[in-house]
């Protein structure tokens, strides 16, 4: 099938990169023409795990091509996905503005039959103003132009593998026809009858994807629930361990046996600084305001939102506490990306605690293995280095901020002698409290008993 994804952020370019993984013809454009011209370069303008390799392969077959300008994707594409941001709003409302931008230019540039699909997080009923979109500022009445919402539920860093091995596939459709479109687009993927790039070997064991047929509004529905529902978890977790700590209890003793119950679930239920990324912000923000406005009260979700705001003031009290005095002092961070296994900083916690300890006058040195780039033009005065050792040496303290395998597999021992003084305050509890213990240093962490190094105590 020919496909037209209309926006190359992480949703769209693994979209299009994964749709023509599994053979069908994909054009990917942007009204970003640096980032398409980086992508007709050979360049992928973001990183994910195994992305490049998936658009080498779909490329070199002559299955995924990009295009400058936007309007020329319509008439290639019987299928036209929408991946465009919705950034929020000051008063928290999701910005539709790009996705009304789109509805004009398909409706103007269509010619033929067109299946328009949200993949774009939108709060619900987006898809009827959609559809009326559409049907204004069409020239041509005869061309039929049907709405469906496909909501994503990838996750960065796993993104890909996410996208071609999926628990369900949620379509919202208003008839059989798109239905049934939709479901030979996604085939490859139900069936699993293409050759896994992600897995060595072929497709990983398990039950086939659950294929979900709703409304329109319920589709779109689905994905703001989820996603502050996920937010809902952290910041549970996050109060849990507050308490654990006034109790001297260890919230990762804690949420590993709820997460042993099988109607909890241990995904989610890692206490430490907090949820960032542009995804569970933004849409419990919007979520939140759909809610206003149909006079629900979601008094819950603005308490999560309230309670991950505070995680910064929190750790930034440990911080305080341990040092004392802020300025002047050298303070290694290691992590600047929102997670692990990926370079986007928007919304870091990471991003907005490095602000905070510049604003008091402490000197930062910074590592993060994908995401220094993009950091530096958010905070250019920050010494970002090539190791975590390097922005050790010398400093009075290691912060992580966020959770990379490979700082657990630091030399520890090593990082104890680049330090001048041997802190580690661990904004994702990341390492073990006993082991920094026994290893000589002086260890902080969320929810858990601070530890304080062997030899002090002896």
């Amino acid at each position: 099938m020919k496909i037209s994804v209309i926006g190359t952020g992480y949703v769209g370019l693994v979209t299009g990169a994964c749709f023509a993984e599994i053979g069908h013809e994909v054009m990917c454009t942007d009204s970003d023409a640096s980032k398409i011209k980086t992508l007709e370069a050979g360049g992928v303008p973001i990183y994910e795990p195994g992305l490049d390799k998936v658009i080498d392969k779909a490329r070199n077959k002559g299955l995924l091509r990009f295009c400058a300008n936007p309007a020329d994707a319509v008439p290639a594409g019987d299928a036209i996905f929408i991946c465009v941001g919705t950034p929020p709003l000051p008063n928290g409302d999701a910005d539709l503005s790009a996705i009304d931008h789109v509805a004009r230019m398909v409706a103007t540039k269509a010619t033929s039959a067109k299946l328009v699909i949200e993949k774009s997080t939108v709060p619900a009923r987006t898809g009827h103003e959609l559809k009326r979109a559409l049907s204004v500022y069409t020239r041509n009445g005869n061309v039929p132009l049907r709405v469906a919402s496909n909501p994503e539920f990838l996750r960065e860093g796993t993104a890909v593998q996410d996208f071609l091995h999926p628990d369900r596939v949620v379509v919202g459709v208003e008839d059989e026809t798109a239905e049934r479109q939709l479901h030979d687009i996604y085939r490859p993927v139900l069936e699993r009858t293409f050759k896994c790039p992600v897995h060595e070997g072929g497709c990983p064991n398990g039950p086939a994807p659950q294929w979900l047929v709703t409304t329109i509004s319920s589709a779109e529905l689905i994905k703001h629930a989820s996603n502050s529902f996920l937010a809902l978890k952290v910041s549970y977790a996050n109060m849990v361990a507050d308490l654990a700590e006034k109790l001297g209890a260890d919230i990762g003793e804690v949420t590993r046996a709820m997460g042993m119950d099988p109607r909890i679930g241990p995904s989610f239920l890692n206490a430490g600084l907090g949820f960032g990324g542009f995804c569970l912000p933004k849409d419990l923000q919007a979520f939140v305001r759909l809610a206003e406005r149909c006079g629900v009260d979601f008094s819950m979700l603005k308490a999560a939102e309230k309670i991950n705001k505070q995680r910064i003031d929190r750790f930034y009290d440990k911080i305080r506490e341990a040092l004392w005095v802020v300025r002047d002092k050298s303070i290694a961070v290691l992590g600047l990306a929102f997670k692990p296994n990926t370079d986007d900083v928007r919304f870091a916690p990471a991003i907005d605690l490095i602000q905070r300890l510049i604003s008091e006058g402490a000197r930062v040195h910074a590592y993060d293995p994908q995401a220094m780039e993009k950091a530096r033009a958010i905070l250019p005065e920050v010494d970002y280095v090539e190791s975590a050792y390097a922005a050790a040496k010398g400093s009075e303290a290691v912060v992580i901020a966020t959770e990379w395998p490979e700082f657990r597999a630091l030399d520890w021992e090593r990082m104890r002698a680049l330090l001048a003084r041997p802190l580690i305050l661990d904004a994702r509890n990341l390492l073990s409290p006993a082991e920094m213990s026994a290893l000589g240093f002086e260890y902080r962490s969320f929810g858990r008993p601070d530890a304080v190094a062997e030899t002090q105590t002896a």
